[in-house]
């Protein structure tokens, strides 16, 4: 890889917010640790605010951002057939908010790029099951989990039952054509599970919750332990 596309690609990964150890991206770049030290000087001589931190690794100053990236044709192309793949998902929420993503890939390609990828997207095709119910709410509840806000819901249950609750919503998961929202039920006092399909309305409120420690596989893990201590 040549140092342009080097530099590039380490800028792009800082971009992530994540701190990454310079070992990480010496065997992520195939290159030696001092290779890296001379990568991360020469962003700070052109003026990319790069911080470190002894011990830890490196990271971008907040407030700086990167100009629009150049996609590889191979980049493009994967992105195009995950749209693809995403368009036979039951949610339209997604499918608008991804289309509208690659919708700005293509608009920094270069033109032959862009002749090429016509022709891919007319030549790449995935099935829609057919029967899926709609689902439209999978973008706010994504952005009420990370802003832990609380959401109100309509719901109605497979026996057809009719609820409104105030939940917290904390993860989703994607499983036989429907997504589930893992969220915290103030009604009832636990965790439940919802599909996104039966959701036949969504309010964001103004109310937000408190961050708590969750992750979908700890939550399986109590949920199998839980399921052992019955049986």
């Amino acid at each position: 890889m040549k140092r342009l596309h080097r530099l590039t690609a380490i800028l792009v990964k800082l971009q992530s917010g994540k701190v990454i150890q310079a070992s990480e991206l010496a065997t992520k770049f195939e290159v030696s640790i001092r290779t890296i030290y001379r990568d991360m000087q020469a962003l700070t001589e052109a003026g990319v605010p790069v911080g470190a931190e002894a011990g830890t690794g490196y990271y971008l100053v907040d407030g700086y951002t990167l100009p629009p990236v150049m996609f590889t044709e191979k980049e493009a192309n994967a992105l195009l057939t995950a749209a693809k793949i995403i368009k036979t998902n039951n949610d339209q929420s997604l499918i608008n908010e991804y289309q509208e993503a690659i919708d700005k890939v293509i608009a920094v390609l270069r033109g032959n790029q862009k002749k090429k990828l016509e022709i891919l997207d007319q030549r790449v095709f995935t099935f829609r099951h057919d029967g899926l119910n709609a689902s439209t709410s999978l973008s706010v509840i994504q952005q009420a989990i990370t802003d832990f806000r609380v959401l109100k819901i309509e719901y109605v249950t497979a026996s057809k039952k009719y609820s409104e609750r105030l939940i917290e919503p904390l993860g989703v998961y994607f499983t036989n054509n429907t997504w589930i929202m893992i969220a915290y039920c103030q009604l009832r006092k636990d965790y439940r599970e919802f599909r996104t399909d039966r959701i036949i309305n969504l309010i964001e409120t103004h109310e937000f919750f408190s961050p708590v420690l969750f992750t979908l596989e700890d939550y399986y893990k109590k949920r199998i332990a839980a399921c052992d201590q019955i049986s």
